[in-house]
C-alpha cells in the first residue's frame, strides 16, 4: 500500500529521529571535545533549543549531565520526554519559541547542530534567540551552533539526499532549494521523506522556509549580542582538531560561541 501526504516531517518524531540520528556518535563526541576545550567553566547542565526529538539531548543525559530544552512541536516534545523518562531522566523538555523564552536555571552550555536556527524567518527573532541564548547562559558557558552558510563564491549546494534503516523500517529523504526570495533572505526548500515497511509505502512531502546567511551577515548579527563571542569555528566533519577557517566557499560551519 502506498500513501502521500503533504505534512512536516517535524509531526513524525520517530521517522525525524531515524533520518537525522545518524550522526549522533560523532556530534556527540565533538560537544565533549569542545566542552573540554573551550568552555570557560565547568559543564554540567546543558539546554538544546529546538530540540526536536532529542536525540543527543537524551544520549548526553545519559552520559551524567543534565539536560533540558524546548520545541514549538508538540508531538516531538512528548517524544522526546517518553524517551528521556524511559532512560530515568526527567522530563525536562517544554513547548517553547526558540526566540522567546527563559529558564528557571542558567545552563552551561547549549548546542542546536543542524540549520534550526535559520528556520527563525526574521532578523528580529534571530536577534531574539541569541539574546534569550546569552541572558540564560552562565558565564564562559559554550553555544554550538550548526549552520548551513551562503557561499559567497562557487556555485552553493543545491541539494541533498540520505537515507537510514532500522530493522525493517527504512527511510529515504530529498532535499532540494526551489529558490531564494532576495528582499525576506527566505530560502524555499522542498522535501520529500519516503517511508517503507515491508507492506508499505508512505511518502511525506513538505516545503520548509529557512533564512539565508552569509558570513558577514551572520556576523552583523552576532554583533548585536556582544556578550557572545566567536571562540572557534569548525566544519561539518565534527573534528576537534581541524578547526575551519571561514572563506568565500565555506557552507556547513559550526560556530562555537562563548558567554562574555
Amino acid at each position: 500500500m502506498s500513501t502521500e501526504v503533504e505534512a512536516s516531517i517535524y509531526d513524525y518524531p520517530v521517522y525525524y529521529d531515524l533520518l537525522f540520528g545518524s550522526d549522533v556518535a560523532s556530534e556527540f563526541r565533538f560537544l565533549k571535545a569542545c566542552f573540554e576545550k573551550h568552555a570557560g567553566c565547568e559543564v554540567q547542565s546543558l539546554f538544546e533549543p529546538a530540540c526536536g526529538t532529542g536525540r543527543l539531548l537524551i544520549k548526553l543525559g545519559r552520559s551524567g549531565f543534565v539536560v533540558s530544552g524546548n520545541d514549538l512541536n508538540p508531538k516531538a516534545v512528548e517524544y522526546c520526554n517518553q524517551r528521556l523518562a524511559k532512560y530515568d531522566l526527567p522530563k525536562s523538555v517544554v513547548v517553547g519559541d526558540m526566540s522567546d523564552f527563559r529558564v528557571k536555571k542558567k545552563f552551561d552550555a547549549a548546542f542546536n547542530m543542524i540549520n534550526t536556527f535559520r528556520h527563525l524567518p526574521t532578523e528580529e527573532q534571530a536577534l531574539g534567540h541569541l539574546q534569550c541564548m546569552a541572558k540564560g547562559m552562565t558565564k564562559g558557558g559554550l553555544y554550538i551552533l550548526g549552520i548551513h552558510l551562503e557561499p559567497t563564491a562557487g556555485k552553493p549546494m543545491q541539494e541533498e539526499s540520505w537515507s537510514a534503516r532500522r530493522g525493517n523500517l527504512v527511510v529515504n529523504s530529498y532535499m532540494w532549494s526551489k529558490g531564494i526570495d532576495r528582499e525576506t533572505r527566505l530560502e524555499h526548500l522542498g522535501l520529500n521523506v519516503d517511508v517503507f515497511t515491508p507492506t508499505s509505502r508512505l511518502r511525506i512531502v513538505d516545503h520548509m522556509e529557512y533564512r539565508t546567511y552569509k558570513f558577514a551577515e551572520f556576523t552583523s548579527l552576532l554583533a548585536k549580542v556582544p556578550t557572545l563571542e566567536i571562540a572557534e569555528t569548525y566544519d561539518f566533519s565534527y573534528n576537534i582538531r581541524r578547526p575551519h577557517v571561514i572563506n568565500s566557499r565555506s557552507e556547513d560551519v559550526v560556530f562555537v560561541l562563548r558567554r562574555r
